[in-house]
């Protein structure tokens, strides 16, 4: 090998430079399953959703703050609606291309959350590495969710409880961490009671906190522990004002300013000496060479209610998993996330207004929990149960569905969504094989999908029939699917501004026609399109692996999932080409 060729360490596959040549599809409203405030900006898709992304790159490339998505794990554990069982280079190929489109879509101080279990965790974390690079990543979070009572007594070893959280920035330089908190037991550490609050700190007294609570409590004879610690513990985070600790103090981690107080108390003992501090921090005070630490810093309100708090780490062990199939009010068997997870994610990441993506809807919990919260959303979802599951769901979140985490919320209905599907392609091959415009398409979608295909904002002009898009505030697109002829571009021509220019697509033009005017350029169609993109294929779902049945899985076989029809090599090697020849030439 030459020594001067350069290398890099990278994950190689089956398939990978090999990414296919996506037609960016234009989008059709389904006005049967939009629903709400027509105004809204909340899109719901059905359809392939590496086709959706690529109908989404032109419009939202760099606007998404927040990326969610569950992909299938590769677990072999097929269920209802989603092929699971795709073999390695498949699986890498499947996370490969949506990473790479999510990745645009992403706004400038974005970040995206991969939710995987440990099958193919630690590749899906090299090929994030090889897109976001290694610096951008935030955290890898590890999820609680499931208990070993779920788990089966006849097999042996660990059980496995956890699923991950790959947290990627597009740019770490421009995302704003945000530290938060989640609910603990209260700390009993905290054991001193302030007596004389509103004194001043040198005239403090302390006694031990229970015997300001039997004081305080009416019920301390109360022959029930679990009330009485309850009671307990509401006395506590509501008087954490009053309460506090002692801790020691370094010598090597606290300021100079810190260590020198705790010199002079050491030699005044039951004396509280205090350092004022700036404002947003606070103020330090030190009793007998340790620091008295009041319990309110770690009060906070979650949820609308007072609770005590702990700062918030990359083990998430809080969130409930159980009890959340009735969320939505649609099943969704062994795949559905609870809604408090997502309202995590959008907490930390994201504000009111913000555009969240989700491209595995699923169930539709992440619209679910972004509408509920005020966030901008778009969905993606390939099944039916966009229809059966995702639509049902969010409809019954804007007519005030109170389920999950609306009363947390304080949800009470509202918005909308528009409903959209892919449109079929653009070019099919007819009887003799040539590439042919697709008979499904009417003037008015076929103009919008060509502006698409070139990079132009599809927006007609009512007053001029030819500016049907443009790329800037002088250059404009026209589709038309008759014969151009000279009379018909010298009055467009005629028609046109100073330093205006158009790009005219068509099937035919007269010779005359071509080169006439600088400002006019003149495309063919579909010869333009040839080769630019793999038209004709509606499914990149890679649904392609023969699932064990459920009997076939209790066999203790050996055998592996074989690839139905066409080896991962052949799927390599059978392209599409292109018969050059078509009607139009």
């Amino acid at each position: 090998m030459s020594k001067n060729k350069l290398q890099k360490l990278e994950l190689t596959w089956i398939g990978k430079g090999d990414e296919p040549k996506l037609e960016p599809r234009i989008l059709i409203e389904n006005p049967e399953y939009s629903y709400g405030d027509p105004t809204t900006d909340n899109i719901l898709i059905h359809g392939d959703n590496l086709l959706g992304l690529k109908a989404l790159e032109q419009d939202f490339a760099g606007k998404v703050k927040c990326i969610y998505i569950d992909p299938p794990y590769n677990t072999g554990n097929a269920f209802e609606h989603y092929d699971d069982g795709i073999e390695h280079s498949l699986w890498l190929n499947l996370i490969y291309n949506r990473l790479s489109i999510l990745k645009n879509l992403l706004s400038k101080d974005g970040c995206i959350f991969i939710q995987l279990d440990d099958n193919e965790l630690d590749y899906c974390k090299i090929i994030c590495d090889e897109l976001f690079g290694r610096d951008n990543l935030i955290n890898r979070i590890a999820i609680d969710v499931r208990a070993p009572s779920a788990f089966s007594t006849v097999n042996p070893g660990v059980f496995k409880a956890s699923e991950y959280l790959l947290f990627y920035a597009k740019d770490k330089s421009n995302f704003q961490e945000v530290s938060a908190r989640v609910i603990r037991e209260p700390d009993y550490a905290y054991s001193l009671w302030l007596q004389n609050p509103s004194d001043d700190f040198q005239d403090w007294k302390f006694e031990n906190v229970l015997n300001a609570y039997r004081r305080n409590n009416n019920d301390r004879e109360s022959t029930h522990p679990r009330k009485s610690l309850d009671n307990y513990n509401k006395f506590i985070v509501s008087n954490s004002a009053r309460i506090a600790r002692l801790a020691s103090i370094s010598d090597t981690g606290a300021g100079q300013q810190v260590i020198e107080l705790k010199k002079q108390s050491q030699s005044n003992r039951d004396k509280i000496f205090k350092l004022e501090r700036k404002a947003g921090l606070d103020d330090v005070y030190v009793l007998n060479g340790q620091q008295l630490i009041f319990y309110k810093k770690n009060v906070i309100e979650i949820d609308g209610e007072q609770q005590a708090s702990k700062l918030l780490t990359n083990i998430w062990s809080d969130i409930a998993w159980e009890g959340i199939a009735n969320e939505g009010g649609v099943v969704f068997k062994r795949s559905k996330k609870p809604e408090r997870l997502i309202k995590r994610i959008l907490e930390l990441t994201t504000k009111e207004g913000d555009l969240i993506l989700d491209s595995f809807l699923g169930s539709g919990t992440t619209a679910a929990v972004a509408h509920k919260m005020n966030r901008k959303y778009i969905g993606i979802e390939l099944g039916e149960h966009a229809k059966t599951h995702c639509y049902p769901r969010l409809k019954a979140v804007i007519d005030g569905e109170q389920g999950g985490i609306s009363k947390t919320v304080n949800w009470q209905g509202g918005g909308g969504f528009k409903f959209y599907t892919l449109a079929p392609s653009l070019l099919k091959q007819d009887k003799f094989g040539n590439w042919v415009i697709s008979q499904e398409y009417n003037p008015d979608m076929l103009a919008a999908a060509m502006a698409k295909q070139e990079g132009f904002n599809y927006l007609p002009n009512e007053d001029k029939f030819w500016k049907q898009g443009n790329s800037s505030e002088n250059d404009f697109i026209f589709t038309t699917t008759q014969f151009l002829t000279v009379e018909t571009l010298d009055s467009i021509h005629d028609d046109m501004q100073e330093g205006e220019s158009i790009l005219i697509c068509c099937k035919a033009f007269q010779k005359e026609c071509k080169s006439k005017y600088p400002n006019i350029t003149l495309k063919k169609i579909p010869q333009m399109l040839l080769d630019r993109c793999e038209f004709g294929k509606d499914d990149y779902s890679l649904n392609i692996v023969n699932l064990p049945t459920e009997e076939a899985a209790n066999l203790d076989s050996e055998e592996e999932n074989v690839i139905d029809n066409e080896s991962v090599q052949e799927i390599r090697d059978n392209k599409e080409t292109v018969n050059q020849g078509t009607l139009f030439e």
